[in-house]
């Protein structure tokens, strides 16, 4: 059955490694006969989250940015997908604005059950990558419908194009994205 999937790239830095994973996990998605649709955060204009919870009542944000595009996208989704480096053993800061602000989907009807994670970082050890998986499993817990569906770990790249002498990482996002 196909599956409609939405592939999020958070890193600050055009065709950086996460973004290839997330490129690899699309091909074998679509090879898979998945339909997908890849956003990258980059060039979006995404404000942090007020904590004023008028979302909650409303279900919508005060705020008029990109961000609510990309959540009534990912609303509709049956796949999430993240993609993001690691800085300082956590998620880029682009991925972690963007969950705060996907507090309007909170007591919403969302059709995402299963969500990735592929990760990329400069560390040789998976170990570096707890924290981000840590803080996406506390935004799933949020969603009782959903749950963290696997987690590719991108270790040693440590600067753009990197990942692309990491074989396995790249095999393992490949065939996630045909496994979906």
């Amino acid at each position: 059955m196909s599956k409609r999937i939405l592939v999020l790239s958070t890193s600050p830095r055009i065709g950086g490694n996460s973004e290839t994973l997330a490129d690899v996990f699309i091909k074998g998605a679509e090879e898979a006969g998945h339909e997908t649709k890849k956003i990258c955060v980059y060039d979006k204009k995404i404000e942090f989250c007020k904590g004023c919870l008028g979302c909650q009542t409303t279900g919508k944000c005060i705020l008029r940015d990109d961000a609510e595009r990309i959540i009534a996208q990912m609303k509709a989704m049956d796949v999430l997908v993240f993609a993001t480096p690691i800085y300082f053993y956590e998620m880029s800061g682009q991925m972690k604005t963007l969950l705060d602000r996907t507090n309007p989907l909170f007591p919403a009807e969302y059709e995402f059950r299963d969500i990735y994670l592929l990760a990329t970082s400069a560390d040789e050890e998976e170990s570096s990558m707890e924290a981000a998986v840590k803080g996406l499993e506390g935004w799933i817990s949020c969603f009782e419908k959903s749950r963290l569906a696997g987690v590719v770990r991108g270790t040693g790249a440590d600067k753009k194009g990197a990942i692309e002498e990491c074989g396995e990482a790249l095999s393992a996002a490949y065939e996630m994205g045909r496994n979906v």
